[in-house]
């Protein structure tokens, strides 16, 4: 039976990637973030002495402490983070479980700095349709839940992102973009250590709606009209985005839980019995 104010590894990989996930605090020591410079999708990093300073910050929220093995570090946190308001717990076992299970980690030098409040921002094209709206859901249910996006005129991203210390996205010339018959997405996933089976079969589809190759998933005609409906739905482009994180999670959820699932109608039943 699993201890109080804990949660499997394989429970919370179950809501990483969903609008339902809890906040993620990852409370290893420096010394063991040398060690593996890498950390849970989503996760953020705080230093353990200073909790209680930084706990009152996730009042009201549900919260998940991370430390290397599952004890002092996360269960202090957790119990601060308690005080403070929090629905707060740990993951059994810590990061080393969630490692030796081969869940998804994301390295720490892939992920941009980030401002003032504690956010990564991003910067890309303005009129958003596929990538630039797959991209930022990936980012915002796997790596930076608080990520801002900048749409701006496509001459202006890379002053922009100079000016404002934004990371330029699916542009040419800049790292987070199109590499060969890769979409950015794609490389998104590849580049933040995210490539489980669902991911991956989610890239094929967002790639062939993006480059007009509709014959490598045949889910990708649905994803280009619906991504082509929003843009003429929303004429701004962040109401846009929020619209598209629901339609991708709806596709994610159907790539990990859902692909084998049919439906039909009308539901055959057994004729009755003449009388």
């Amino acid at each position: 039976m699993p201890a109080l104010n804990t949660i499997s590894p394989d429970k919370l990989f179950r809501l990483v990637g969903s609008a339902a996930c809890p906040v993620l605090i990852d409370v290893r020591t420096a010394d063991d973030v040398a060690a593996d410079p890498r950390t849970i999708p989503t996760a953020i990093r705080r230093d353990h002495r200073s909790a209680p300073l930084w706990a009152a910050d996730f009042a009201g929220q549900t919260v998940i402490a991370i430390c290397r093995h599952g004890h002092s570090l996360s269960e202090g946190a957790a119990a601060w983070l308690r005080l403070a308001g929090s629905a707060a717990a740990v993951i059994e076992g810590g990061f080393e479980a969630w490692a030796s299970e081969r869940l998804p980690l994301v390295p720490l030098a892939h992920i941009p700095d980030r401002d003032t409040q504690g956010r990564t921002v991003w910067v890309t094209r303005a009129r958003p349709k596929i990538d630039r709206i797959a991209c930022p859901w990936l980012i915002r249910r796997f790596v930076d839940p608080s990520a801002v996006f900048l749409f701006v005129t496509a001459s202006q991203v890379e002053a922009v992102a100079e000016r404002f210390g934004a990371v330029p996205f699916d542009i040419e010339n800049v790292h987070w973009s199109h590499r060969g018959e890769l979409c950015t997405f794609d490389v998104m996933v590849e580049e933040f250590g995210l490539a489980t089976e669902p991911l991956k079969h989610l890239a094929t589809i967002v790639r062939a709606a993006d480059t007009a190759r509709l014959d490598l998933a045949p889910e990708a005609p649905g994803l280009l009209a619906a991504s082509l409906g929003l843009s003429r739905m929303y004429a701004d482009d962040l109401e846009q985005l929020e619209a598209g994180m629901t339609l991708y999670d709806a596709y994610y959820r159907w790539c990990r839980d859902a692909t084998d699932e049919t439906h039909n109608w009308p539901h055959k039943t057994k004729p009755k019995a003449k009388a």
